[in-house]
């Protein structure tokens, strides 16, 4: 990747679309391409914090393995998307790990270049930490579903935030919405189909397209009842 096409990345990414070209030049300088095949590991658990990574093109799913030997997907990430960054700021391992989703390139800093850019760039900081509390509020929410909701419940707001990130064409199989639900593929499957007699999605193989939003929003705040 040239060091325009570096900088087209970075600049379009939430926490650097606010640098200069000086400073997007300087970040890209120190940033290297790392192309990944659908189905292969950025990084596993527990491995070294040794880079940051700003996501290029592709998707890419945060996976964490359970001791029962049951994988939940507990985040994923698109072009402009960092991930990564909580383990390089904590200087410990990755708690999760990163799995490719389709064709995959990302740009990754060394974790000693990053801190230093950070140091001269406070503002980026602030940003990541904004960040970084989104998200610790997204998974509380989660938690709180985990806990208190259905299945019927916590199926129809993992499509809604999905949707909200990808639009209504979503790819992905019914073993990963339950896995990002907190559920079994079974029960996913059944809620689905029921979902699907419905009218409010359509599910192919590998894709679910949401037909009726209104509906599933419905199904998403109150007692389930299709």
């Amino acid at each position: 990747m040239q060091e325009r096409d570096k900088i087209g990345v970075l600049r379009h990414s939430l926490i650097f679309s606010g640098l200069d070209d000086r400073e997007l030049a300087a970040l890209s300088r120190v940033a290297v391409e790392h192309k990944v095949e659908p189905g292969e590991f950025v990084f596993w658990e527990g491995d070294p914090p040794d880079w940051f990574y700003v996501v290029a093109e592709g998707r890419i799913k945060v996976v964490k393995h359970s001791s029962q030997g049951k994988d939940v997907i507990i985040g994923f990430f698109g072009p402009g998307e960092m991930f990564g960054e909580v383990a390089v700021f904590e200087d410990k391992p990755y708690p999760a790990s990163a799995e490719a989703m389709d064709g995959l390139r990302v740009l990754a800093v060394k974790r000693d270049e990053f801190i230093s850019f950070l140091s001269t760039n406070p503002s980026i900081a602030l940003r990541i930490i904004s960040i970084l509390s989104s998200r610790l509020r997204e998974a509380a929410g989660r938690l709180k579903d985990l806990a208190a909701e259905r299945a019927e419940q916590r199926l129809a707001r993992t499509l809604l935030m999905l949707e909200a990130k990808l639009g209504p064409t979503l790819p992905f199989t019914r073993q990963e919405i339950a896995d990002m639900a907190g559920t079994t593929t079974e029960t996913a499957i059944r809620v689905m189909s029921r979902l699907a007699r419905g009218r409010i999605i359509r599910s192919t193989r590998g894709q679910i397209e949401i037909i009726d939003e209104k509906k599933l929003r419905l199904l998403a705040d109150g007692p389930p009842g299709l």
